[in-house]
């Protein structure tokens, strides 16, 4: 099965879909924070991320940014935001994931996306606004 990171300052979604993952067979660990979620990722490369978008610390685009810039095999890692950000189609196409969800989700709809996820294997082809020069 899976190593799956899930990253979300909401403690009670965090711990259900850990538990679900758990019993589905996959090694699931939890960060709190983007700046956490990096520390995790030096561990260990997971297969997958599952990433809210608004967080203390570091956002999710942030610590996405960050796996990009570190060249340790962070950047092909593949993204599954979630979030209740307004736009949250927008913010997954500047991170340049094809998987992103809006909360509150429904938990088969999650758990549907993980499997395309890790079955698709897509990394992130990230398009930050470039600076003017």
């Amino acid at each position: 099965m899976a190593d799956i990171l899930i990253v979300d300052d909401d403690a009670d979604t965090a711990e259900i879909l850990c538990d679900v993952l758990l019993e589905r067979g996959h090694e699931v660990r939890v960060a709190h924070d983007g700046r956490d979620g990096l520390a995790h990722l030096h561990l260990r490369l997971p297969d997958l991320v599952v990433l809210d978008v608004e967080m203390p610390v570091l956002t999710g685009p942030e610590m996405a940014y960050e796996m990009f810039l570190r060249d340790h095999g962070l950047e092909h890692v593949p993204i599954i935001l979630c979030s209740g950000v307004w736009d949250l189609q927008a913010v997954a196409a500047v991170v340049g994931t094809p998987y992103f969800l809006a909360k509150p989700f429904m938990l088969a709809a999650m758990l549907s996306l993980i499997e395309r996820a890790l079955r698709e294997r897509t990394a992130p082809r990230p398009n930050f606004p470039k600076a003017d020069r």
